[in-house]
């Protein structure tokens, strides 16, 4: 399952590289072009004239602009795609439950099981505000937290406890040998006192 996902993560990376790789080597002769274009490199190009005209009025197809448009349009829309790839967070969308051979599977919202633990760890002592995140493949997930605790808050115990229970109850709904987690801790500032005036 973790090398499965690994092979993807890999996979998708090199994909990144190439399309990078060929985005630049695209613009760059654009660029080129277009600089050789407003230095007078194109020999019979009147200065009055744009490089897009020039282009139309050689080949005969005065639709040659509008296409040479819709290909920077298709290239701006897969470098957005690009992006989107790159801040993707994995966040699993659904869980399966059941893992044997036979046909079908059963599987749940990840949603629900995120929304029992948060409501489970915020229900300790000293836990200010709770967020969860199941990320990585939905038969084998992992588990990102991010805890707000009081100031004076037991960070030592609310964390055995975390693993203890929290975690422990996802694990066994969710019918895991093993559960992987990330836990980030920040603390809430102190309340502010006001200031008292003197009579």
């Amino acid at each position: 399952m973790a090398a499965a996902a690994g092979n993807r993560a890999r996979r998708t990376a090199r994909g990144n590289r190439w399309f990078l790789a060929l985005l630049g080597l695209v613009l760059m002769a654009a660029g080129g072009a277009a600089l050789a274009a407003g230095l007078g490199g194109f020999s019979g190009l009147a200065a009055s004239e744009t490089l897009g005209d020039s282009v139309g009025g050689r080949f005969g197809r005065p639709w040659v602009p509008y296409a040479a448009a819709a290909v920077a349009a298709v290239v701006a829309l897969s470098a957005l795609r690009l992006l989107a790839v790159q801040v993707r967070t994995g966040t699993v969308a659904r869980l399966s439950l059941e893992r044997d051979t036979g046909p079908g599977t059963t599987e749940m919202p990840a949603s629900a099981a995120r929304r029992v633990l948060i409501d489970e760890i915020g229900r300790y002592p000293g836990v200010r505000g709770v967020r969860a995140h199941l990320t990585g493949p939905g038969d084998g997930p992992a588990v990102r937290l991010a805890l707000t605790l009081d100031a004076d808050a037991d960070t030592g115990g609310i964390w055995r406890r975390v693993r203890s229970e929290g975690l422990a109850d996802l694990r066994t709904s969710l019918e895991l040998d093993r559960l992987p987690a990330v836990l980030r801790i920040s603390m809430a500032p102190p309340p502010k006192v006001p200031p008292r005036t003197l009579a």
